[in-house]
């Protein structure tokens, strides 16, 4: 594989197989919607074949942050439409990672009554709130007869971005949040059809992955996961239950041919990465970024290694704009300053120069 080739992906056709990872960066407003300096963000970066968007929340109940977009209201909807248009005007694709927060928020972050997982065990730890750090809530377990209209919140969100003209999709199963929390044993201990063994801990993601692409299409619609992951209580320690349930996860969604599986693990050469590429039969971005993030270097040894069909990358791709160019020509990089992922301004965000300066 050559990282500056191109690569079709679905209905995608990814100018080159650098992928944008969906970053967390918190500058929408209360009303979640894209503001005219998260529109300038993704257009700088739209050289890349493919923009993946932050996770976009699906419900109120679904925030996980202060200050994260949402795709819920018709002005949500014509923010997202303002962005997926400047990218297409520079010549990008943008895919939108739709996200329930699951256990992962606070109801001082929603504003709604509860929060929602698998079962009724919270997070260790403190979360940050508009109010401070607080602990984390112990969260309903939702009743068996509430996860259709769950699964009719990923469908109706995924229309939504559609409609603003975005051009994928992709479901977000991983990281610790919500369909994350029904894959793992850690975090999932119901005993109806949706806990227990790993054809039960499937179901659910199964059920809104194959309700999105009865609605949009396969072509348009990607998932990501990232196995033993080990993050926001969502613990996969068990190598054998990981390889199982996660084989099974891939051999379930090869029928529905998805445009592609975002898969982030360190070892992208490891046998459960491949195993898991080999058996969904999708086009395979990989993203080996967790304590470190993924160099040039790293990507062009994945890419010689035809380990995957694109790589996916992070903190390059918000010091870089240009990242590409960069890359291709192998130059300089400016430095990502983490104290500035998170925060209201064009800091850190819109102000990293381009080569052209």
């Amino acid at each position: 594989m050559d990282l500056f080739t191109p690569v079709d992906f679905g209905s995608l056709h990814l100018a080159n197989r650098l992928v944008m990872a969906p970053l967390t960066r918190v500058r929408a407003g209360e009303d979640g919607v894209p503001t005219d300096l998260i529109t300038e963000y993704y257009e700088q970066r739209a050289s890349l074949g493919l923009i993946v968007t932050e996770g976009t929340f699906t419900s109120e109940e679904a925030k996980g942050f202060s200050g994260q977009p949402g795709i819920v209201t018709d002005e949500q909807q014509a923010g997202w439409a303002r962005v997926a248009a400047a990218v297409h005007a520079a010549g990008g694709l943008i895919a939108m990672q739709v996200m329930h927060a699951g256990r992962v928020t606070h109801t001082d972050i929603s504003g709604t009554p509860r929060s929602v997982a698998p079962s009724a065990i919270a997070i260790d730890g403190e979360t940050r709130t508009p109010l401070g750090k607080k602990p984390h809530q112990v969260p309903v377990a939702i009743p068996t007869e509430e996860l259709p209209a769950i699964v009719e919140e990923f469908v109706a969100a995924s229309r939504r971005a559609l409609a603003a003209g975005i051009d994928a999709v992709e479901l977000h199963a991983a990281n610790g949040y919500l369909l994350h929390e029904f894959l793992a044993p850690s975090s999932n201990t119901r005993t109806d059809n949706y806990g227990g063994s790993p054809e039960n801990r499937i179901r659910f993601v199964v059920e809104v992955v194959t309700a999105v692409v009865d609605a949009v299409g396969a072509d348009r619609v990607g998932l990501r996961i990232s196995p033993e992951r080990n993050i926001q209580g969502v613990i996969e320690d068990d190598a054998a239950d990981v390889a199982i349930t996660y084989g099974l996860l891939a051999d379930a969604l090869k029928p529905l041919g998805l445009a592609f599986l975002d898969y982030m693990h360190p070892e992208p050469a490891g046998a459960l990465a491949q195993d898991i590429r080999a058996r969904v039969g999708a086009p395979f971005i990989i993203n080996t970024g967790f304590a470190e993030a993924t160099t040039r270097e790293d990507a062009v040894a994945i890419a010689d290694a035809d380990l995957a069909d694109a790589v996916s990358i992070g903190r390059a791709a918000i010091a870089n704009p240009d990242v590409v160019a960069r890359w291709k020509d192998a130059t300089h990089e400016n430095e990502a300053d983490p104290s500035t992922f998170y925060g209201p301004d064009a800091r850190g965000y819109t102000d990293y120069p381009t080569l052209a300066g």
